[in-house]
């Protein structure tokens, strides 16, 4: 039976599907994200990637930036529908890595949608509990890359408690959980959407 966590995550690839389903050919191949260098179809090559851990990551060892590179590298070589094929797939049964780590796995899957979502200038609904694994893919990646998470104290003004001590020597961050959670993971675009005292 799978645990309410492993259906989140199963929606959540669902539902990037169904944004990445809309999009049109030019768009899918080279539209913006808030991945900069990466296309919407870069982004699912990565993600799907993702789930195969052992085969993905470990041959680069640290150097993650690299196998993330071949991943995508990868994923352009398929032509739209075989890559939308594997997705489905994908979407429907996540791996075993995938499963167990779902925490992670879900924040990770929810960041990325919402880089094809804001880079593209789009809108979607997203679930409550969406937003927080955000937040907290977001704190993550910045504890290995930017250090916000350490230099700001995070106040979400949806209903989250604060992350940080409140300390006059530490500057305050205040916004949604999905906008801090995208600025923590460095996606500098969202800065204009939160308040910094």
């Amino acid at each position: 039976m799978d645990l309410p966590l492993e259906l989140e995550l199963r929606a959540e690839r669902r539902r990037l599907i169904a944004t990445l389903d809309q999009l049109p050919d030019a768009v899918f191949e080279s539209g913006l994200t808030l991945c900069t260098e990466w296309s919407p179809r870069d982004v699912l090559g990565h993600l799907i990637a993702v789930d195969s851990v052992a085969a993905s990551y470990l041959p680069y060892g640290p150097f993650f930036h690299s196998a993330n590179r071949k991943q995508v590298e990868r994923a352009r070589r398929l032509p739209r529908s075989r890559l939308m094929a594997q997705a489905r797939i994908w979407a429907n049964h996540p791996s075993l890595t995938s499963r167990i780590g779902a925490v992670i796995t879900l924040g990770d899957l929810a960041v990325h949608h919402q880089d094809i979502v804001r880079g593209l200038g789009l809108s979607r609904d997203i679930p409550d509990a969406v937003p927080t694994y955000i937040l907290w893919d977001g704190a993550l990646l910045s504890l290995s890359t930017n250090l916000r998470i350490l230099r700001y104290r995070v106040e979400p003004t949806d209903g989250y408690p604060a992350i940080g001590a409140r300390s006059p020597l530490m500057p305050t961050v205040h916004g949604t959980r999905e906008a801090l959670g995208l600025w923590l993971a460095g996606r500098d675009a969202v800065a204009d959407d939160l308040d910094f005292t």
